[in-house]
């Protein structure tokens, strides 16, 4: 006989926060969002933890390398989207990681017998303005001078024009000598009013570069997600057929954190990836989605790192429509947070979970958090914004920016749903959709993290940890909804003016 859960499959709509005494010292600005994105045991701490809890979904149409360098740059993690070649991912894990990393390995180089046409043709591949001109044309080449939008003027230059007559040569550059501090390097940039320091070893060859707009784009990100070579932490999806392929080209770009992209995680052919990852890689590894308690472990047992949580709750997922499968994503959440825990105390190993669709208000972030999650991942909430790969449309009077699902036919992403058969889809999983144009990801992000941090203290929590210990959560009735909103009143329009 099947299974019945009698229990209502409850959504975030569904409940509220009660305040807790909010103390003198429950301030917004006294609030840390820090929390860990893989396991760890008891008493020691992950080898990665985000600054604030918000990932972007593995999708086409919300985390590229644009993506990934604006949410770490704000203390999150973006996951590139691997419904794509393994090239294409890899090429963009390598750009978000070299954006930003104190000292930079040249990746725009040419040689003095180059013309300006193949500068201009360079920085129209690469968007790197600064071009480094070696012996060999090589990163580790024989600097011989640097190029930048200063050294060349295309109204007036020929681009046939020879770099060597237009490049600031070596014996008039301001550089470093290898071994140089990052602190070092920063004061030479400050003191000579410099955009660009080269870094050569002993034989004049060049070793890195060090950029202004790193130093002032750290002061002015303080929250910044790095490694321990001042890079961006960046992470991609992968799938569980070609992850032979994939792994392998992500692991050599510099991906920090794998998370398998998938509807439904419960599956051995999750189990089977994650084994090859671990037994060949020293990558970390999350895997999902599930719903349930024997899910989280199955998972947990194979060997992966966080577990996602979510089936069918995004807003352009139809796959309980389509397929009558998944679960309220807060009583999934509530369950797995359980299991969490449960394993926490017998094992001594924290397993992080991420929740994965269903928010629609801000407050459902701080409701998903409270109930367990360790971070949450969206996927519409980013897709909104200038930062995201997709085209910005005016559809009426109003601007928009394209977003549909990994499920769609549009993504043709037949890699994360199929189970073994054939390579295309036989029905969509997902919507190809607009929505609302917000601006930019910092200002939004800010509004949104001013929110959580405001009910955390509501909640008389300074931490997550906390939040998630002394959270007092209600459920609300169909009517205690509609009295949460405006009601009983005639709302002002904008049109109507006091003339």
């Amino acid at each position: 006989m099947a299974h019945y859960y009698m229990e209502p499959s409850r959504t975030f709509s569904e409940f509220l926060l009660v305040p807790n005494l909010t103390t003198k010292e429950c301030n917004p600005s006294n609030v840390s969002l820090k929390t860990p994105i893989v396991k760890y045991k008891k008493g020691e701490k992950p080898a990665y933890a985000l600054n604030i809890p918000f990932s972007s979904a593995v999708m086409q149409a919300v985390s590229d390398d644009r993506m990934a360098v604006a949410l770490a740059r704000a203390g999150g993690i973006s996951f590139i989207f691997g419904s794509q070649t393994v090239e294409g991912q890899a090429e963009m894990v390598r750009k978000a990681k070299s954006y930003k990393a104190g000292f930079v390995v040249s990746r725009s180089n040419l040689t003095p017998q180059h013309t300006l046409k193949d500068v201009l043709e360079l920085k129209e591949r690469t968007g790197h303005s600064t071009v480094a001109i070696t012996s060999d044309g090589s990163p580790k080449g024989r600097l011989l001078g640097i190029v930048t939008g200063r050294d060349y003027r295309i109204s007036r230059d020929s681009q046939s024009k020879s770099v060597s007559e237009f490049m600031t040569p070596f014996e008039k550059l301001v550089y470093g000598k290898s071994g140089i501090t990052l602190s070092e390097a920063n004061d030479l940039i400050w003191d000579h009013k410099l955009n660009c320091l080269p870094v050569v070893d002993s034989e004049g060859n060049l070793d890195t570069l060090v950029f202004r707009k790193d130093y002032d784009e750290h002061k002015e990100n303080p929250h910044e997600l790095l490694d321990t070579n001042k890079s961006y932490i960046v992470g991609a999806g992968i799938n569980t057929k070609d992850y032979e392929q994939r792994v392998p080209a992500l692991v050599s770009a510099g991906v920090d954190v794998l998370v398998i992209d998938s509807s439904d995680g419960y599956s051995e052919w999750q189990k089977d990836t994650i084994g090859y990852v671990k037994s060949n890689f020293d990558v970390k590894i999350g895997a999902g989605n599930v719903v349930d308690r024997e899910g989280f472990l199955y998972l947990v047992e194979a060997g992966a790192d966080f577990i996602k949580v979510g089936i069918g709750g995004g807003s352009i997922c139809i796959t309980r429509e389509q397929k009558g499968i998944g679960r309220g994503q807060a009583s999934a959440l509530i369950e797995v947070a359980a299991a969490r825990d449960e394993y926490f105390e017998r094992t001594g190993v924290y397993v992080p979970i991420c929740s994965d669709g269903g928010i629609v208000h801000d407050y459902h972030i701080t409701l998903a958090l409270a109930m367990g999650a360790d971070f949450v991942m969206m996927g519409r909430y980013f897709a909104r914004f200038d930062e995201s790969p997709t085209r910005k449309l005016k559809v009426g009077n109003n601007f928009v920016k394209e977003f549909w699902g990994e499920g769609s036919n549009r993504a043709r992403n037949w890699e994360r749903y199929d189970t073994g058969g054939k390579a295309g889809l036989m029905f969509e999983e997902g919507v190809d959709s607009y929505v609302p144009y917000a601006g930019s990801l910092q200002e939004n992000l800010n509004k949104t993290l001013h929110k959580i941090k405001s009910t955390m203290c509501n909640c008389g929590s300074l931490t997550l940890a906390e939040l998630q210990r002394n959270a007092r959560i209600t459920l609300v009735s169909a009517t205690s909804i509609v009295e949460g909103g405006a009601h009983d009143v005639i709302l002002k329009e904008n049109t109507i003016t006091g003339e």
